[in-house]
């Protein structure tokens, strides 16, 4: 498979309908700083996260679920999944009904 595929499918995710914003400051730095399992989740997600959009939403599930990693990473799961599900008519075209749901956020910390 060619280059130009990988980058033209790479590009077909960028295109989600959150907003873009760049921001000040390190990103790399700001990623560092996130608790580990937020950044192993990371490493996984199907959009680009910003690691302070990242950080608040998973703070947020965090309270919600009582301190619970695992459900706060699940949620976090559940609004990405939505998120595509919203993109794929646009992005793809369909319903986004082949969007397969994200592993148990247990499944990737062993």
């Amino acid at each position: 498979m060619g280059g130009g595929v990988i980058r033209a499918a790479r590009g077909a995710n960028l295109r989600s309908a959150l907003p873009r914003r760049r921001r000040g400051g390190d990103p790399m730095a700001e990623f560092d700083r996130l608790p580990a399992p937020l950044r192993g989740w990371l490493a996984g997600a199907a959009l680009p996260w910003s690691a302070r959009s990242a950080r608040r939403l998973y703070q947020r599930a965090l309270r919600e679920v009582g301190g619970d990693e695992t459900a706060a990473l699940a949620r976090l799961s559940a609004a990405e999944h939505r998120q595509l599900h919203r993109d794929a008519p646009r992005i793809w075209g369909g319903t986004g009904a082949g969007i397969p749901p994200r592993a148990a956020p247990e499944s990737l910390f062993p």
